[in-house]
């Protein structure tokens, strides 16, 4: 275990139901399999999980539409049970399409109406005896997210949870990882916030599995289930700022887009204006221009005037000063620790914690230090620092290399009163995992979304 203080307080005990769901979350995870949380590098070694208890399946949404603590629990554990016990193709006798439909509709209405950056504040209950728990990429891997929520503890009325997107994809349980986050949402809005990662897009999906994960499990009705995922993904915000000092974002900051009008042509006196982006000068960009910016689009774009949600989704640190297009990534930008204190000071903040770079990617990056730990100290200035959490422990779950990566995964906790000095926590990942096959060609995918293909984003 990597900590700077004691563990949070488990979480209360869960009403009763019929059949009864465990009556707490330690009742509840009692019988999933189980992932060590020392700090040693090796392994954890796998314990002998008891009975699990049945779920009480098929899963039916309430009559009144409202969520409650038990059935979001009976919810996680339907999915931990029929990921060992059910064929994929079975999902739709756990959770039929017409309640997958009121749960992404319910989730899709929430997030679609929030800013593109929310704030998390006083104003919502943020106080002297809340915490915050920041998590990064989990990747589809359902059993590690489910692991993660017991050692942090439930969201509750002081526990605060963001996570920095990127659900689905690489990852055999995807779908099942971001409707059990997509549950927790609807059951606590104001108290769990989802983001989206660059893996929340059309070309993403249709790249590294989510697709035709979906396909797979909901065979005739699979394209509509897809298509509802990603107009719920439309709707993620792209950032948060955590009690007035703490950015996160799935990839990082972001550029200001400066613009010229465009000269109307003569005869068009309706024409719509349309602004011209000057993207030979980048600088960095403001709260107003991340706010305005259009996140509702498939894939964000990497040209034309709406630039902020592709820089925010797929941007990287680097340790070379300045900011620079992202060329490896062919989006978003590069940024050095130059430009991490210029952004923390001009938004008046302490820290930056942002996700989007694993083992695989982070072995490539010259100066930076590895994913081992599940975690990163990027930048370090006179305003802050800059970190990387990463929160997918022995990722990628399918690796065509003979040699694991074995990462662990890892959360942060921000405390009060001021919400800036974060506790990291590290976790291996749970085993063993159920046997499944995977939804893409993972050794010919490059796992660390290098070179793009852009024309296939652009179509």
């Amino acid at each position: 275990m990597l900590s700077e203080s004691e563990p949070p307080a488990a979480a209360a005990n869960l009403p009763s139901a019929t059949p009864p769901p465990p009556s707490s979350d330690e009742d509840f995870f009692s019988s999933v399999s189980v992932a060590s949380t020392s700090s040693t590098s090796s392994p954890s070694t796998p314990i002998p999980s008891p009975p699990q208890p049945h779920p009480e399946i098929p899963i039916s949404w309430p009559e009144d539409g409202t969520l409650t603590l038990a059935w979001v629990t009976n919810l996680m554990l339907a999915f931990d049970w029929s990921s060992k016990n059910l064929a994929p193709t079975e999902l739709p006798s756990v959770l039929p399409v017409a309640v997958f439909d009121r749960l992404i509709l319910t989730g899709s209405k929430i997030l679609h109406k929030e800013p593109n950056c929310v704030h998390i504040d006083s104003g919502l209950g943020l106080g002297k005896d809340s915490r915050v728990v920041v998590v990064g990429d989990v990747h589809g891997q359902l059993h590690d997210v489910l692991f993660l929520l017991r050692d942090a503890g439930f969201p509750s009325d002081d526990r605060f949870f963001v996570f920095n997107g990127d659900y689905v994809d690489r990852g055999a349980w995807g779908l099942e990882t971001f409707l059990t986050l997509l549950a927790w949402k609807v059951f606590m809005p104001n108290r769990v916030f989802l983001l989206r990662g660059n893996h929340e897009s059309k070309y993403c999906t249709s790249v590294y599995g989510f697709e035709k994960e979906v396909l797979a499990k909901y065979a005739d009705s699979g394209k509509h289930v897809y298509r509802k995922c990603l107009g719920c993904f439309e709707g993620l915000p792209l950032a948060s700022i955590i009690g007035d000092n703490v950015y996160t974002a799935h990839g990082g900051i972001f550029r200001s887009i400066a613009v010229t009008p465009a000269k109307r042509a003569k005869g068009k006196k309706n024409r719509k204006l349309v602004s011209n982006p000057d993207v030979t000068a980048l600088s960095l960009g403001s709260m107003e221009e991340l706010l305005k910016a259009r996140r509702s689009v498939l894939d964000p774009p990497w040209e034309g005037a709406n630039l902020i949600p592709g820089d925010v989704l797929w941007s990287d640190p680097s340790m070379k000063p300045g900011l620079s297009p992202n060329k490896e990534r062919g989006i978003g930008l590069l940024w050095g620790p130059d430009c991490t204190e210029d952004f923390l000071k001009k938004l008046n903040l302490k820290l930056i914690i942002r996700s989007h770079e694993g083992p695989d990617a982070r072995e490539k990056r010259e100066g930076m230090e590895g994913m081992d730990q599940g975690y990163t100290i990027d930048h370090v200035v006179q305003s802050g620092k800059l970190i990387t959490v990463f929160s997918a422990p022995d990722y990628p779950q399918f690796q065509a290399t003979k040699d694991r990566y074995r990462n662990k995964g890892a959360y942060i906790i921000l405390e009060p009163p001021n919400f800036d000095i974060p506790v990291y926590r590290s976790f291996e990942a749970v085993t063993p995992r159920p046997k499944v096959n995977p939804y893409y060609d993972f050794e010919d995918c490059i796992d660390s979304d290098e070179e793009l293909d852009l024309a296939s984003m652009a179509t």
